[in-house]
């Protein structure tokens, strides 16, 4: 029995995909003309790895410390869209029974603003967030924390993630898999069953129950 069902976060259950490069990395140079992609990037990383805070992350890429809680708070309250289907989906599955958890690369503090801000705390029962993890999709390490923090089986476990790169790993560790290629932007085949609207989504994770 499929007991679980783990979404990604950013380009599931929120639309953007790619949030680093398409929203934080414009955001932060407008007020930084001298910072470059690269640099934002490689903080974002270390710091969505456990590897400094998220004030430490404002003031390496330019923040003065007075305007940080400022700053962050307009960054995460002005630029994320949820994608009202997936929530959707998220409380259709709650309601049947199934245990909802979310898997994702992100800073645990900006995890915790928009799950309070979209209400997403009310839906999930298991949360895991690379910077508690200390590891970042698609290292195994992430997965396997799941599995060891909520005790959870992933042969019980289906994930939906929207690059297929994510997906690979738990596969191999025994989840069932979906890509939600929103754009279809993926041609190649895959080892995993994809989809690219929510509702499809929601057919494709109830045939699970029937395998």
């Amino acid at each position: 029995m499929i007991k679980n069902r783990f979404f990604d976060v950013m380009g599931v259950v929120f639309v953007v995909g790619d949030d680093t490069n398409e929203l934080l990395v414009p955001f932060i140079q407008k007020f930084n003309k001298i910072i470059t992609k690269e640099q934002i990037n490689e903080y974002y990383s270390d710091a969505s790895s456990g590897k400094m805070t998220s004030d430490k992350f404002w003031l390496k890429v330019g923040v003065d410390e007075s305007r940080i809680n400022l700053i962050e708070t307009e960054y995460l309250d002005k630029n994320f869209i949820s994608d009202t289907g997936i929530i959707d989906i998220m409380k259709i599955l709650k309601e049947k029974g199934y245990k909802i958890g979310l898997l994702s690369n992100d800073l645990s503090e900006w995890s915790e603003f928009l799950r309070n801000k979209f209400g997403l705390n009310d839906l999930v029962d298991y949360c895991v967030i690379s910077g508690e993890a200390k590891s970042r999709k698609p290292d195994e390490a992430i997965y396997k924390y799941a599995i060891r923090k909520y005790k959870i089986d992933p042969h019980e476990s289906v994930f939906v993630d929207d690059r297929y790169k994510n997906l690979v790993p738990a596969e191999k560790l025994g989840f069932k898999t979906v890509l939600f290629d929103r754009n279809y932007s993926y041609k190649e085949n895959t080892t995993c069953k994809k989809v690219n609207d929510s509702r499809g989504l929601l057919k494709i994770i109830d045939s699970f129950e029937q395998t």
